[in-house]
């Protein structure tokens, strides 16, 4: 359990829920933004939605819950769980409604500038008419199922985030008056929601929305009535997995069934398309067990995330970031033996700005080497990619002993997760199903091997998944080491994970739930120790979220004895810099740019002998008490610079992308002075990657737009193997 937290005010701390608020707001800026590339807009745009959704699956979805049990309590920051609720529901109608409004005053006309239109039907021409007709008869009608609503149909079980239409009929009575009828029409999901008109040869790529299509045919699926009107609507349900954890050998199968049962959640959300009428909203609401609050009135396309189709493929190059291709890293280009590398020295890998295909190749190599006598691996979110797990494997063929603790993470409304864990089974991978009242968050490999002088441990570690497509977007850190402290706290680690034993301590490696939190606690207090003695003190902390009370009050308290400390939290941060007497000597900063910043770093200055450690972890209490997390040392010093720089140094710089966080819980972009070198670190650290030296980047133009960036050649930009 975690200790109570001191010395906070409710006053001190910002809410979980509204700071994550202001972080997907910060996403939507970048669709705002005129001068980030069109369709670049457009995936920030789809990410907002992506991001507000499991928002509602999960944090809104545990609100209600809160509000539904019998307990009633304040948050950390003050605020009961309807308070909360009621101001998230403000705040996202204010985001949702400057989402859209950029959507149909900038988004859409402007992609129809560029030659990407979405059509009426009014619009089309006879060929195109005749092609989405026959393409409706052969690919839509087929798998539609239209479900009368009386009471011998009752209101039917929807999926979560599907689309659906609510129809309104008239049905004529022989001798009668017409008699009004409602009916559902659900879409599934096989379809694309986006209907691309086929022109070939043609750069105009021309689309129509698949809820047009499907209204324009509705008379065919209803013959013998009249639809006075018909809308579109989406329903988001609780999206969280609950399963039973009582036997660590039944998790698989509760997390099969839960795959099952996900679709029976809770609804928390109604989306509805303008001008479905308000006795037809109040229907849906009373059918989905939800309030008038919970009513989002969309006035665009329902679900954005499916616009992501248009920002696909290799059409349109102008309007997006400069592709890259990431160069393997320094110290494995010219000698790809990568165990003769590691025994020379430890080796940082920084992706995406380096291939993260060196990871995917230590592991086929050691899957391959006859010397190699067992791999054990975490696996966390690999998306059950076939290079990660076919080496696995191969290891097994070749006569390996291999252990993969997989921690699943069940899909929405997709089994594939629970797949190929099966197949590692089958292949004869010891498979661990995570651990009794933890997740497995950690991300580690670790490989033994016969050498010729002795067997020895080799080691990679991480702050990322191992998941190849998401390291082309996600920025992380890893060490690839054969340091044998490192490895023996790993081997014990491992052996904790997979056998029955109590934890022991460690060496070298930081692990949650046991250390962590009270060796970071350590680390704070030592450097209010040096600030009160008047030595140097220091922290920069990077990471994805601050939430952890106990963390926060040990900074403010820093802060108080006169450390300096800067944070870079990419999302929650529930710190409130800027307090007087507080949080004057804090700095909090978020960048949000083309990759999503995910590496956690942290440095203590120590009286000019800084420690630098890194690892799978956030302040939060989740990583410190309810994971499994890793958290480790960089004992080189040459690579301690190199983090320092990259990592830490280049991200304070930025005052192109980076927003500061101000005492109100707001986030301001940093405004240079005139003449002011402009610094975008992801940019730099692209040039530096891509082996350009570092330049000034040029200052906004009269329409207070940045040049676009282009990189310079690279002479590794070949690639992966």
């Amino acid at each position: 359990m975690s200790p109570e937290p001191s010395k906070l005010e409710p006053h001190h701390l910002l809410n979980r829920e509204l700071s994550w608020l202001e972080f997907n707001q910060r996403v939507l800026e970048e669709a705002l933004d005129p001068s980030t590339p069109l369709l670049e807009r457009v995936k920030f745009f789809c990410a907002f939605s992506s991001n507000l959704d499991e928002f509602f699956e999960v944090r809104v979805a545990g609100l209600k819950q809160q509000i539904e049990s019998a307990v009633v309590e304040r948050s950390a920051d003050g605020l009961t769980a309807t308070e909360t609720l009621q101001a998230v529901h403000r705040r996202v109608r204010r985001l949702v409604e400057r989402q859209y409004a950029c959507w149909r005053n900038e988004l859409r006309p402007e992609l129809a500038r560029h030659g990407i239109r979405f059509l009426r039907f009014a619009e089309l021409s006879k060929a195109d008419l005749n092609w989405v007709e026959h393409f409706y008869r052969a690919q839509i009608r087929p798998v539609l199922t239209p479900l009368g609503l009386d009471t011998a149909h009752p209101f039917p079980q929807l999926l979560n985030k599907s689309l659906n239409m609510i129809v309104q009929l008239e049905v004529s009575a022989s001798g009668g008056e017409a008699q009004q009828r409602l009916a559902v029409v659900q879409v599934p999901r096989v379809l694309p929601r986006l209907v691309q008109l086929p022109h070939p040869g043609s750069k105009q790529r021309q689309y129509l929305f698949l809820g047009e299509v499907i209204g324009h045919y509705l008379a065919d699926l209803f013959p013998g009535t009249k639809i006075p009107g018909c809308w579109n609507f989406r329903v988001t349900r609780n999206g969280e997995l609950y399963a039973n954890e009582e036997e660590a050998s039944g998790l698989l199968k509760a997390v099969e069934s839960e795959l099952q049962g996900r679709r029976r959640g809770d609804a928390v959300r109604l989306e509805v398309e303008p001008g479905c009428p308000p006795e037809i909203r109040a229907m849906l609401l009373e059918n989905l067990g939800l309030k008038n609050e919970d009513l989002f009135v969309i006035n665009g396309p329902i679900n954005p995330v499916r616009l992501m189709a248009v920002a696909e493929g290799d059409h349109s190059p102008e309007l997006r970031e400069p592709p890259w291709v990431a160069p393997p890293p320094a110290a494995l280009r010219e000698d790809t033996d990568f165990f003769g590398v590691i025994r020379r020295g430890d080796i940082l890998l920084h992706h995406p700005y380096e291939n993260f295909g060196s990871v995917v190749d230590f592991l086929k190599q050691a899957a391959a080497d006859p010397n190699v006598l067992a791999i054990k691996q975490t696996l966390y979110r690999t998306g059950g990619d076939p290079q990660i797990v076919g080496a696995l494997m191969e290891a097994v063929q070749n006569g390996k002993q291999v252990a993969a603790v997989v921690e699943l993470k069940a899909p929405d409304e997709d089994s594939h997760g629970v797949l190929w864990p099966r197949r590692l089974e089958e292949a004869g991978v010891h498979v661990v199903y995570g651990l009794v009242g933890c997740k497995i968050h950690a991300k580690m490999c670790l490989v033994v091997r016969k050498d010729s002088d002795a067997i020895r441990r080799y080691l990679h570690l991480s702050t990322g998944n191992y998941n190849p497509a998401t390291a082309r977007f996600y920025t992380d850190v890893g060490l690839l080491t054969c340091r044998p402290s490192f490895g023996e706290d790993a081997a014990s680690l491992f052996n904790l994970l997979t056998g029955i034993c109590q934890f022991q301590g460690t060496k070298k490696l930081l692990i949650s739930p046991f250390e962590l939190h009270a060796r970071m606690l350590k680390l704070i207090e030592r450097e209010t120790e040096h600030a009160r003695k008047k030595l140097p003190a220091r922290i920069i902390a990077r990471m994805n979220s601050l939430s952890d009370p106990r963390i926060i009050a040990a900074l403010y308290e820093a802060s108080r004895a006169g450390v300096r400390i800067d944070l870079i939290v990419r999302g929650i941060c529930c710190l409130r810099p800027g307090i007087k007497g507080v949080s004057e000597h804090i700095t909090v900063r978020s960048i949000v740019d083309r990759f999503v910043e995910h590496s956690r770093v942290f440095y203590f200055e120590n009286a000019c002998q800084p420690d630098i450690f890194i690892g799978s972890a956030d302040w939060t209490p989740r990583s410190f008490f309810r994971r499994i997390e890793v958290v480790f040392p960089i004992d080189d010093g040459n690579l301690r610079e190199r983090v320092q720089g990259e990592l830490l140094e280049t991200a304070l710089k930025d005052n192109v992308k980076a927003r500061l966080l101000t005492s109100s819980g707001s986030y301001k972009r940093q405004r240079p002075r005139r003449g002011a070198v402009l610094h975008r670190s992801q940019n730099e650290l692209l040039r530096a990657a891509a082996g350009a030296s570092p330049s000034r980047t040029p200052a906004r133009n009269s329409k207070g737009q940045f040049p676009r960036f282009k990189l310079a050649p690279s002479p590794f930009a070949t690639p992966p193997r």
